[in-house]
């Protein structure tokens, strides 16, 4: 893979890993559209990153994602990063908020591929980057509506790797664990192997660039969240 030269629209670009990844992105060539609800935060991004252009959308209306997939048209890539984060055990329901991560974090990620796959699937080209979490491999404490999106999210991204095998379009898939933004702020609790944007974002560059499907990053503590995966429930549900 190579990312010289080509397009790739950013979804979820303002803030975080989103806006490290812009700039490791330009770094390797690659031309970028970037999106997100922050307009202000866009345009201040693009002024750092010659050639780049700020599309503001919100991923959670159907309209918005609808127009500005018909504005960033023809893109080689798209790389979904949108994500909504509020912790919250089960004891302190709160729908407004369950409902707005899954909105967000998954439902987005169905607007927006909805938009783009017919043209990479009519074309037999195209590249697609979800940014799931090591959260959703296994249902976590305190972690109601954001664990559940991001297991929805690499659930897709399974199926379309089998769906989309020898149409031309590369699906892949990331896997971060902690790391150190506004979202992540919200914890009260020590979070291991806590990574910066910047470092967060060379990992999924690398992996993009690679011809791998799925990327857990970091190790070992990727290893960690995958062993408890294959735990016995009675195991499990002791360590939380």
């Amino acid at each position: 893979m190579k990312l010289q030269g080509k397009t790739y629209w950013l979804v979820g670009a303002s803030e975080g890993l989103g806006r490290a990844l812009a700039k490791e992105l330009a770094q390797e060539g690659a031309n970028l559209v970037v999106s997100s609800r922050n307009a202000a935060r866009l345009e201040a991004l693009v002024a750092e990153i010659p050639g780049a252009w700020a599309v503001p959308m919100d991923v959670t209306d159907s309209a918005s994602v609808r127009r500005a997939a018909e504005t960033v048209r023809p893109i080689d890539g798209v790389i979904f990063n949108a994500g909504a984060y509020d912790p919250m055990p089960a004891s302190e329901w709160n729908t407004e908020q369950a409902l707005n991560m899954c909105d967000v974090n998954y439902l987005g990620a169905l607007r927006v591929i909805g938009e783009v796959l017919p043209d990479f699937v009519e074309r037999g080209s195209g590249d697609i980057t979800l940014v799931g979490s090591l959260a959703g491999y296994r249902g976590l404490p305190k972690a109601v509506g954001y664990g559940a999106s991001k297991a929805a999210l690499i659930s897709l991204a399974e199926t379309m790797r089998y769906d989309l095998k020898g149409s031309g379009v590369t699906v892949r898939l990331v896997n971060p664990g902690f790391i150190r933004t506004r979202l992540t702020e919200k914890n009260t609790f020590k979070m291991p192997m806590l990574m910066s944007p910047d470092q967060a974002a060379r990992h999924v560059v690398r992996a993009m660039l690679s011809r791998r499907f799925r990327t857990d990053f970091p190790a070992p503590f990727s290893w960690v969240m995958r062993a408890i995966q294959f735990l016995p429930d009675f195991v499990a549900f002791r360590l939380g």
